[in-house]
């Protein structure tokens, strides 16, 4: 999925560079085509939604999905941090499929994640898949986190908005061009507060436009960064299709 070349219509694109600049609450990031958001002036990366172990949860489970969910996971992580060598790394919640991820982790990727983490502070954001936090791994974990001028939490709040950076609804938008259509993972923002996508290779997309982010946004000032193979693609929500 984070493969594919994105295509879509000249008119409907507002910046075709690698990552695409935007502003959150006045606060300047990149959202960056593998889908971390970075804050330059923070060092901070920001993750959502890795949702680790989801094809061993599935196992456990009885429902045999590739057992490489993690690996892959893990690899396109290793290579936003590569890009950036953030001070800080954030973590959205959901940061594990299921309570019981971090603890039967095998110790191969509990290795790479300790790496990743050396040298750095790491927050690990409670989602509502896993609330209880992180077990043995580098670190802490909070519920929410205010930093920068920014609130970072796991779920989006209907209430308290304003400069918020949330996962939780694995955002995805629909553009089409010549009577073909592309869906892909999204940032979506309205300068005000950010919904990132879902970093997990095995996680799906809720679409931009459904019932579940009314309200969430101005739709006015609304952009769907979307991921594309080597750069964002940025559409304003009034062309996107669906």
């Amino acid at each position: 999925m984070m493969n594919q070349r994105l295509a879509v219509a000249a008119a409907d694109i507002t910046s075709l560079a690698p990552g695409a600049e935007i502003l959150v609450n006045g606060v300047a990031g990149v959202c960056d085509p593998l889908g971390g958001f970075y804050l330059p002036d923070h060092g901070v990366l920001v993750v959502s939604d890795l949702h680790l172990e989801k094809g061993a949860a599935f196992a456990r489970r009885g429902m045999m999905l590739p057992p490489y969910d993690t690996l892959a996971t893990l690899n396109i992580l290793s290579a936003v941090i590569a890009r950036y060598d953030p001070r800080i790394v954030i973590s959205l919640g959901d940061n594990f499929h299921d309570r019981r991820g971090s603890q039967l982790m095998p110790q191969a990727f509990r290795d790479t994640i300790n790496a990743l983490a050396r040298g750095r502070d790491w927050i690990w954001i409670n989602g509502n898949h896993d609330p209880d936090g992180t077990v043995d791994l580098p670190g802490q974990s909070a519920d929410e986190l205010v930093y920068g001028g920014l609130v970072f939490r796991h779920e989006p709040s209907l209430v308290a908005g304003k400069g918020e950076v949330a996962g939780h609804l694995h955002p995805s938008a629909t553009v089409g061009r010549r009577g073909k259509y592309v869906r892909r993972p999204c940032f979506a923002t309205d300068g005000t507060r950010l919904v990132m996508p879902a970093f997990g290779v095995l996680t799906g997309g809720l679409d931009l436009k459904h019932k579940a982010m009314h309200g969430l946004f101005d739709r006015a000032a609304l952009i769907a960064h979307l991921l594309g193979r080597d750069r964002i693609y940025s559409v304003r929500f009034d062309s996107l299709i669906g």
